[in-house]
């Protein structure tokens, strides 16, 4: 099954992925990785944390995508995908999680059944928030994937959401060197004070030696 589907991705030119890219079965490997973005050892964590989704009858997978189709959007992809495998997961309890590695974007469907526990707007905030964080700061795929599940699989087994991530400021050390705007504002003050000397002096310059 894994040679068959490894054959869908040849290695070569970046193919723009659709539904149609996918086989029509759902893949029993957790991880569909297209575009490369997992080593063998953080597919392995990936894969393990999916599995685990399994003891709250969740049937989920993860794909990547390296380049969509033209007008194709990722959850509409997603959407697409679930409509086909749906009937196949374990009582119809289908999970996606994909990425976009060339945006660094992220969606999470879920199939009608799963909607009461996990809703739309906690789907949404899991994509754009829990797994695009880590994605944008360095292309973060294993952590951006194990977070976004973790939060999922917390809503599923205790009912409470653990929230998005807190998004650390980081505060710029205290230095004597000037910024910029001040290095421009000191200057134009300095400007300001020669060409008033300047306005001043000049002119009585010139009537001292003229008057003599």
């Amino acid at each position: 099954m894994l040679l068959t589907l490894v054959s869908l991705w040849p290695a070569g030119p970046v193919f723009a992925a659709s539904a149609a890219s996918y086989p029509d079965t759902l893949p029993q490997q957790r991880v569909i990785d297209p575009a490369d973005v997992f080593s063998r050892a953080a597919q392995g964590d990936v894969s393990k944390a999916l599995e685990e989704l399994a003891t709250d009858h969740v049937d989920a997978r993860l794909l990547t995508v390296e380049r969509l189709d033209y007008g194709l959007t990722l959850p509409q992809l997603g959407q697409q995908l679930l409509d086909r495998w749906s009937p196949q997961a374990t009582d119809g309890n289908l999970l996606l999680f994909l990425i976009d590695s060339q945006t660094n974007g992220a969606a999470v469907i879920a199939s009608p059944v799963l909607r009461a526990e996990l809703d739309s707007d906690l789907l949404r905030s899991t994509a754009r928030t829990t797994m695009a964080q880590p994605l944008r700061e360095g292309g973060r795929y294993r952590q951006a994937s194990l977070d976004g599940i973790s939060r999922l699989r917390t809503v599923l087994e205790e009912g409470n959401d653990p929230g998005e991530p807190v998004v650390m400021e980081v505060e710029r050390p205290s230095t004597n060197v000037p910024t910029r705007e001040e290095t421009e504002s000191s200057n134009a003050f300095t400007w300001v004070v020669v060409l008033l000397v300047v306005g001043t002096i000049v002119p009585m310059l010139t009537w001292w030696v003229f008057s003599r």
